[in-house]
């Protein structure tokens, strides 16, 4: 089975990724893996601070990811994965396409801000054309209408 990958974040732009994804996973038979990444510098406290500190950061996200795979199991009927993996997140998302040899497409959320697209899209793009898999951006100001239409 072929697998989207969507990378869980605090982004807006997130949410039309996780969108697309379990959409586009519904009308091909895909399936939808989700990928949140803890940074290391979250963790520069005292060992025991950092321990817990990192038990609370996977609490919220397997909280936030039961938010966004209710969804998807209730609306387009794709029971997602939740991977979570530390480390500087450009490099544990490519780690991750490597290890799970079923994932066959990236999607990232792009931000509609002054700031740009977003520091995962402006990394990643950079080195697209070496990429194991190919990238789907998906613009955060993508309608749901829209986002119905074109997956």
């Amino acid at each position: 089975m072929r697998k989207f990958l969507v990378v869980l974040d605090d982004s807006r732009e997130c949410l039309n990724a996780m969108r697309f994804a379990a959409m586009r996973a519904a009308n091909t038979g895909g399936g939808v893996e989700i990928l949140s990444v803890i940074p290391p510098d979250d963790f520069n406290h005292w060992i025991g601070v950092g321990n817990v500190m990192r038990e609370e950061a996977r609490e919220r996200i397997e909280v936030h990811f039961e938010v966004f795979a209710k969804w998807m199991r209730d609306r387009q009927g794709i029971d997602p994965e939740l991977v979570i993996r530390e480390g500087e997140p450009v490099s544990e998302i490519l780690a991750q396409i490597h290890d799970d040899t079923e994932i066959g497409v990236l999607v990232l959320g792009a931000g509609i801000d002054k700031k740009g697209p977003g520091p995962l899209v402006t990394q990643l793009t950079k080195s697209a054309g070496t990429l194991p898999v190919p990238m789907t951006i998906v613009p955060g100001d993508l309608s749901k209408e829209r986002l119905e239409a074109i997956t």
